[in-house]
């Protein structure tokens, strides 16, 4: 907390914020009255979040209103009203039925933005099935993890993510029992087929059936520090969370032009890049090229948004360039910029106030978590560096574990702890896929345990303080180190890998990775870009090692396991802290 500046959020605010007297709306706030929020399926046949999001305005006002407008690398513009996105949507729904899909069964997306992925996503609620969104710039290996362990029984993706990525080792999927190309026209056979040949002969007509609110919807499969991947289950319930905290804390009302910039292979491209504005009923960008300074101020300008969701590397990448962006763009319809993925930055809200007029609202959550928990708030002060206050209807607390079943509250301010939530709100995830017992752990004495080390000050604003396992935040993503070394060691010279995060200035963390190689095998620069190549080519240029060193013996604990801590204690010049279980300490 070194930087005092307090900066008012709303200047001249062009609307009236959502959220205007916020401990009279905590105050006041109930799930239960929340539902008002939503229509429900005709007929009182339960929640379904497909339809919150797409055909309740499509029956409505808003049927000729801007849904999504997708901007092409090229700049090409293609605007899908409510309306048409409801046929697309209701005839992938149909194509899933034809084929055989019913409620409950994985269908997972493999894509970059483009806008089947969007109306995959959807007409995959719709049908009741569970969307399961995969990163498009992922390796063959992490992509296979996640399909096998997922159970994936079909898979949307393009010609060239599937024959580079999956063809080769399609037989080890036995249960993936369809493979929809996006991108080719006539169906190549084998289990894999045309998508726009079979939308072609679907019918715009569907209707969702019954769905109950607990009822499974998405599976985000995020990394974890020891392990596979874990899969956290949300439900259609979710829904609420994604309307309340899109109003509150990204301050949206029904004009705004939204542009949420991440992924949709990650959470926040899901929450908040599909579903959440959808369900407000707003106009959604969706640019399918990858980060440039130039374009995105330009689309920022000639898009007229109003709202910008983006992340703190994003930002950073900004700072470092020498763009005054309102001298050279027209920067006057943005009046809201909110940022997640990370802690950001003192140094970062400050340069939002100096070079974009605004001020940047920080927020945080989880995949667990399913939606935003904590922010700064449009009608409230911001302290840079602070992640914020809770949100309406979220209890959250720094606590400290004072037995393997009980946590002790922290009501001093500004001492360290774990950032603890109250249970019980409508995105919280349901479970990790095929790990009951994992799940569980997350839960003690009546509070999930986020994983994270925060402090609270004396005016309920929450401060990051440090991740307390050894997940790896890089450019946005979150990276596993047990992924990344377990590719590392299928080259034949790697006998064992340890991966840390090393700081970055520009993408918060980069991967680097110790290795200790075989007999036989001696270091040198030419094996070390083989492997930076091997990595890259295994696991994806997000993914992959930026960094490799190589060390004899990796320091491990007499149970075997890599003591990354004391890898990463090591590269920083930190203390090494308790060595008590080190092997041959």
């Amino acid at each position: 907390m070194t930087f005092q500046t307090i900066f008012k959020s709303a200047v001249d605010w062009p609307v009236t914020p959502n959220l205007l007297d916020y401990e009279q709306t905590c105050a006041e706030f109930t799930w239960d009255a929340a539902w008002q929020e939503v229509t429900g399926l005709p007929g009182g046949k339960g929640l379904n979040m497909a339809y919150e999001a797409v055909d309740r305005h499509a029956d409505g006002p808003r049927r000729d209103h801007v849904a999504l407008r997708w901007i092409d690398k090229e700049g090409s513009i293609l605007d899908i009203t409510y309306g048409e996105l409801k046929a697309q949507t209701n005839r992938f729904a149909n194509v899933l039925r034809r084929l055989g899909v019913v409620k409950g069964d994985h269908v997972f997306v493999l894509a970059g933005r483009i806008p089947p992925l969007y109306i995959a996503a959807l007409g995959i609620l719709k049908n009741r099935s569970v969307f399961c969104p995969l990163f498009s710039a992922f390796g063959p290996e992490p992509i296979f993890q996640r399909l096998h362990r997922g159970n994936a029984k079909v898979l949307v993706t393009t010609q060239k993510q599937y024959t580079q990525k999956i063809a080769h080792q399609r037989d080890k999927l036995p249960a993936l029992a369809a493979v929809l190309l996006a991108d080719v026209f006539e169906h190549p056979g084998d289990g894999v087929y045309s998508l726009p040949h079979l939308m072609v002969t679907a019918s715009e007509e569907f209707e969702i059936g019954r769905t109950n609110p607990e009822d499974d919807a998405i599976l985000h499969f995020t990394s974890g520090t020891t392990g596979m991947p874990k899969g956290a289950m949300h439900v259609h319930d979710a829904i609420l969370t994604h309307i309340l905290t899109a109003r509150y804390a990204l301050d949206l009302h029904p004009d705004d032009i939204f542009w949420c910039t991440a992924d949709p292979g990650w959470v926040t491209g899901t929450s908040y890049g599909i579903i959440a504005p959808l369900a407000l009923g707003v106009t959604s960008i969706v640019d399918e090229a990858e980060f440039d300074a130039h374009r995105w101020y330009r689309q920022l300008a000639e898009q007229q948004v109003t709202v910008w969701y983006t992340a703190p590397t994003a930002i950073r990448r900004l700072m470092r360039l020498d763009i005054e962006p309102p001298l050279e763009y027209d920067l006057s319809h943005l009046r809201f910029v909110a940022s997640v993925g990370e802690p950001l930055n003192p140094e970062a809200v400050v340069w939002g106030r100096e070079k974009l007029h605004l001020t940047i609202h920080d927020n945080w959550w989880q995949t667990e978590t399913g939606g935003i928990m904590i922010a700064n708030y449009a009608s409230q002060e911001v302290r840079p560096g602070s992640m914020g206050r809770p949100l309406p209807g979220i209890e959250a607390a720094i606590v400290r574990r004072v037995s393997p079943h009980e946590v002790e509250l922290i009501t001093k301010p500004g001492v360290d702890g774990d950032l603890a939530l109250r249970p019980g709100w409508p995105s919280m995830f349901r479970g990790y896929w095929l790990e009951e017992e994992r799940y569980r752990k997350c839960f003690v004495g009546g509070w999930y345990i986020s994983g994270d080390l925060a402090m609270r000050d004396e005016d309920g604003y929450f401060w990051f303080v440090g991740r307390a396992d050894d997940i790896i935040k890089t450019a946005g993503h979150m990276v596993g180190p047990f992924e990344v070394e377990s590719a590392l060691m299928e080259h034949p010279a790697v006998a064992e890998a340890g991966v840390i995060g090393k700081p970055n200035p520009v993408i918060g963390e980069l991967v680097k990775a110790f290795v200790s190689l075989k007999p036989g095998y001696k270091a040198s620069e030419e094996l070390k870009m083989e492997l930076l190549g091997f990595g890259r080519q295994k696991l994806g240029s997000a993914v992959a090692p930026k960094e490799i060193e190589f060390k004899q013996d990796l320091p491990k604990t007499r149970s075997g396991k890599i003591m990354r801590r004391l890898l990463k204690a090591w590269e920083l010049g930190l203390p090494e802290g308790d060595v008590s279980t080190l092997e041959e300490a």
